[in-house]
C-alpha cells in the first residue's frame, strides 16, 4: 500500500521510524521545505509543496496513494485543509496524527488569544521583556508593538524585515529541557512568554518554566481546519489505523 505522510513534526518522525522496513507498505514522508536542515526520515521522502488542492489530487492519483496521514504542525492549517479536500475528492482515507492542545496548569498565569495580532496587543502598552516562540513566519505581527524588548527563538533565521526593532535572536531546535528553559527566561529577565498552543511534550518545558517563575503566558489558539477529519493522538492508534488499511487498493 502506498501511504503518504504529511510531516514536519516529531509525530511524523516517530511514525516514519515505526514504518521503516515494512514490506507491506510503501510510505513516503512529505516535508514542506520551510526548514533549511530538516531531520530526514528512514523512509523515502519528498520536499516541497504540491501546488494547492489540485496538485495534491494529482499527486494522490499519479502515485496511486491508498491512504494519507496528516502529521503536520497544528498551525499548518492550509495543508491540512487541502488534505481534507483532496482526499475527499479521491476517496482516500485520511487520518490526522496530532496533539491535544495545552491546558493551563494550576497556578499558571495564562492568557489565551485568537491570533498573533491579538498576542501582540495583549502585551500591553508598558514595555515588557518578551520571549517569542511562535516560529519565524509569525514575527511581523510584533512590529506593531515596538515598545517591548524581545528574545526571539527560531530554528532558522527569520526575514530581517519581519523582526521588531528591539530584539535578540536565539537559533535553536527542540526538544528543550526544563533547566535550559528556566535559565533562558531567568537570564533574560522575561516578563511574558508568547507561544502558539501547539501541544506536545517536545516544547512543553517552557510552560513549566514560565509557571515556576511566575511569567505570564500568552497562548495563541490553533486555527480551525476546514472540513471533517478523524484525529489520533497516539502512535499506536495511528499504526492500528494503517494496519486496518494495509491492503486497500486505490481507485484508478
Amino acid at each position: 500500500m502506498k501511504l503518504l505522510i504529511l510531516g514536519g513534526t516529531t509525530e511524523a518522525t516517530a511514525l516514519a521510524a515505526s514504518l521503516a522496513g515494512r514490506d507491506d507498505l510503501r510510505p513516503v514522508l512529505s516535508l514542506a521545505g520551510r526548514t533549511a536542515s530538516p531531520v530526514l526520515p528512514p523512509i523515502p521522502h519528498r520536499i516541497g509543496g504540491f501546488g494547492g488542492v489540485a496538485g495534491l489530487v494529482g499527486y494522490l492519483a499519479g502515485e496511486r496513494v491508498a491512504a494519507v496521514v496528516d502529521a503536520t504542525h497544528p498551525f499548518a492549517a492550509r495543508i491540512s485543509a487541502h488534505a481534507v479536500e483532496a482526499c475527499a475528492a479521491r476517496g482516500v482515507p485520511l487520518l490526522a496524527f496530532t496533539r491535544p492542545p495545552w491546558e493551563p496548569a494550576p497556578g499558571a498565569r495564562w492568557t489565551g488569544v485568537a491570533d498573533l495580532d491579538a498576542a501582540a496587543l495583549a502585551l500591553g502598552a508598558a514595555p515588557r521583556r518578551v520571549l517569542l516562540t511562535v516560529g519565524r513566519l509569525g514575527l511581523a505581527a510584533f512590529r506593531a508593538a515596538p515598545q517591548h524588548r524581545y528574545v526571539i527563538r527560531t530554528i532558522d533565521p527569520p526575514v530581517p524585515a519581519d523582526l521588531p526593532s528591539d530584539h535578540r535572536l536565539v537559533l535553536d531546535r527542540g526538544p528543550f529541557r526544563l533547566a535550559a528553559e528556566t535559565a533562558l527566561m531567568r537570564g533574560a529577565a522575561i516578563d511574558v512568554l508568547v507561544t502558539k498552543n501547539s501541544g506536545g511534550a517536545a516544547a512543553s518545558a517552557k510552560l513549566d518554566a514560565a509557571r515556576a517563575l511566575g511569567i505570564v503566558v500568552v497562548a495563541v489558539a490553533r486555527p480551525a481546519v476546514a472540513g471533517p477529519r478523524h484525529e489520533a493522538f497516539a502512535l499506536d492508534e495511528v499504526l492500528a489505523w494503517i494496519d486496518a488499511r494495509a491492503h486497500v487498493v486505490p481507485r484508478p
